[in-house]
């Protein structure tokens, strides 16, 4: 029986190719894995969609690397509800399932939280992006699907540039629910601040920025990320944004930037499989072993 099994996806168990990206990847998991059996537990690695795997052998599951459970969101729901019957999650499965979806910021925005103009979408509205700019009146404006990540069919459009992307909103929609957000300038002029928290206390932090000409801050897409020492404002942005959600996650990615208006403003609250830059702050893998531990006694 193992106490907790750390989960990533398959290319991240075996590689054929480290390159650094995928070098990076396994040296953050090594960071949790390390940190938790310092504490005495007993630990393996394993991709979610094992098939050979008895999920009914695990205490525990953590989410770390499992990168591709939006684009297979359609095998990830039901193994997910599957998992839970069995073995505790962590986060909780109450939390995975509140915080999967992005309409989670429409709470967060009833809650008080700053959070960019944001129109959600049901899956098959019928609308266009013309019609959706006339409506706001913003010069630009991100779209993105209300399941998803690390930039996954998300685009930064304008009135200009709408007709072009008219299919591609047409197929989206279709598909599933999207948000229309207004396009924050601080992602392009300085970018977005990471905020990480393990048991409820705020770590560490970082800022990541997009190459010239691009608004994908993620390294993958070309961004970078530096160290980054947070302000007492935005860590107690953070730690509100995290206050105002319905539950006490075990660890938290906090994505800040400032509005059109210069105010804090939330992008993200990433509660399911945060990238949370261990490698920045080896100590604070340890914060969340400790935060395991006193779960699982």
């Amino acid at each position: 029986m193992y106490d907790i099994v750390v989960l990533t996806q398959s290319e991240y168990i075996s590689p054929d190719k480290v390159d650094w990206y995928v070098q990076q990847v396994l040296d953050e998991d090594n960071y949790v894995i390390d940190a938790l059996r310092a504490r005495g537990l007993n630990v393996c690695k394993k991709d979610w969609s094992d098939p050979e795997f008895d999920w009914s052998n695990a205490r525990a599951l953590m989410f770390r690397t499992t990168w591709d459970y939006f684009e297979r969101y359609a095998e990830f729901k039901p193994w997910l509800k599957s998992v839970s019957k069995t073995c505790l999650l962590l986060n909780s499965a109450e939390i995975i399932n509140w915080n999967i979806d992005k309409h989670y910021l429409s709470d967060l925005m009833s809650a008080g939280i700053n959070v960019a103009p944001t129109k959600f979408l049901k899956r098959n509205t019928s609308t266009t992006l013309d019609a959706l700019f006339n409506q706001t009146g913003w010069t630009k404006a991100v779209l993105k699907p209300a399941i998803s990540g690390g930039a996954w069919n998300t685009y930064r459009l304008s009135p200009d540039s709408a007709l072009a992307h008219e299919s591609i909103f047409s197929e989206l929609i279709s598909k599933e629910d999207m948000l229309f957000q207004e396009f924050l300038n601080d992602i392009e002029t300085f970018g977005e601040i990471s905020l990480m928290f393990m048991g409820g206390n705020y770590t560490h932090s970082v800022r990541k920025i997009a190459k010239p000409g691009d608004f994908r801050v993620q390294d993958d897409h070309g961004g970078r990320v530096e160290v980054y020492d947070a302000s007492p404002p935005e860590i107690e942005f953070g730690i509100s944004a995290l206050a105002a959600s319905p539950f006490s996650p075990i660890y938290a990615r906090v994505d800040i930037v400032r509005d059109n208006s210069g105010k804090l403003s939330l992008c993200e609250l990433e509660l399911i499989e945060p990238e949370l830059w261990f490698r920045n702050n080896p100590s604070a893998a340890d914060e969340l072993a400790k935060a395991c531990l006193e779960i699982l006694l």
